[in-house]
């Protein structure tokens, strides 16, 4: 570790600077492995950065013994970001400033994040493909799915008839809970707050099966847990019946268990590509299911 480093809890104060290393180095790491038939990665735009902010001091609030700085000469260095929900330990966010990467600091910090999931039966986090970062991983005791991209426009005529979905509301928590213990062992509980005010929610409820799914603007599910792959596809259908026919979706974080949204982009003509992994310590993959960037 750098000589006058030093790893303590993280302060309200401190998350504009995190957020700065976490685009930094994420940005950093998309120059270096992104598929030449993308377009060029962007640095972190303002309107994410804001939810980047809102994110984080939601945990730091449901958190704080699970979100750490490294701090060297007076300056954040590094942050890690974790929340335990119900007896699950998730790993939210993780970065170091790319100079300082190699010195142990990532290690020192996700040490610190796993301390606060003690206890914990099962742990799950998304993890890009940094080799030292998945190495850390693995080392931890935790296993590697990789994970799957499906991106592109969707045409209009391809959009099949979609019922029995329909917008959720607060009064479906109860159902969005018990579908996400179904799913992946664990309620995201207080964070449907955060993602009620920045997603669309969709719920079907019905006999022969439920499921829910969080849309983003382009119509693109970002987190989706279902009963079944009949409920999940419905969903899945219905957020990307609101994309726009010009500008390409991305739905990432599909494991090889939730073959159901291969299924979906092959019927919506999507391009299916690999990109990063799951990786879960002591459960099996969830499905059917999408886990949220951030929230899992």
């Amino acid at each position: 570790m750098t000589g006058d480093a030093r790893i303590r809890p993280m302060r309200p104060d401190d998350v504009e600077a995190c957020e700065r290393i976490s685009s930094t180095a994420f940005h950093q790491l998309d120059l270096r492995t992104y598929q030449r038939a993308w377009p060029d990665p962007q640095s972190r735009p303002p309107e994410r950065r804001e939810r980047w902010h809102a994110r984080t001091h939601h945990l730091l609030a449901t958190d704080p013994g699970g979100c750490w700085v490294a701090e060297a000469d007076g300056e954040v260095v590094g942050f890690a970001t974790s929340s335990v929900r119900e007896l699950m330990w998730i790993l939210a966010s993780y970065a170091v400033r790319p100079q300082l990467q190699g010195r142990g600091l990532g290690r020192a910090l996700l040490e610190a994040a796993l301390h606060h999931g003690r206890g914990c039966l099962r742990g799950m986090l998304n993890a890009s493909e940094d080799p030292q970062a998945l190495r850390r991983y693995a080392t931890s005791g935790f296993r590697l799915h990789p994970q799957m991209l499906l991106r592109g426009t969707v045409d209009r005529s391809l959009l099949p008839v979609v019922r029995h979905v329909r917008e959720g509301t607060p009064g479906d928590r109860d159902l969005l809970d018990s579908l996400d213990r179904r799913t992946r062992g664990a309620a995201h509980g207080p964070d449907h707050e955060v993602l009620g005010r920045e997603l669309r929610l969709l719920v079907t409820d019905r006999p022969a099966g439920s499921g829910y799914a969080y849309v983003d603007g382009s119509g693109a599910p970002v987190l989706l847990a279902a009963t079944d792959r009949r409920a999940a596809t419905a969903l899945a259908w219905e957020g990307l019946a609101a994309s726009d026919p010009d500008v390409p979706v991305e739905i990432g974080h599909v494991s090889a268990a939730n073959d159901w949204a291969v299924d979906l982009a092959t019927r919506a003509r999507l391009e299916i590509w690999s990109r990063g992994f799951l990786a879960l310590r002591r459960m099996k993959e969830p499905a059917p299911y999408l886990p949220h960037p951030t929230f899992l």
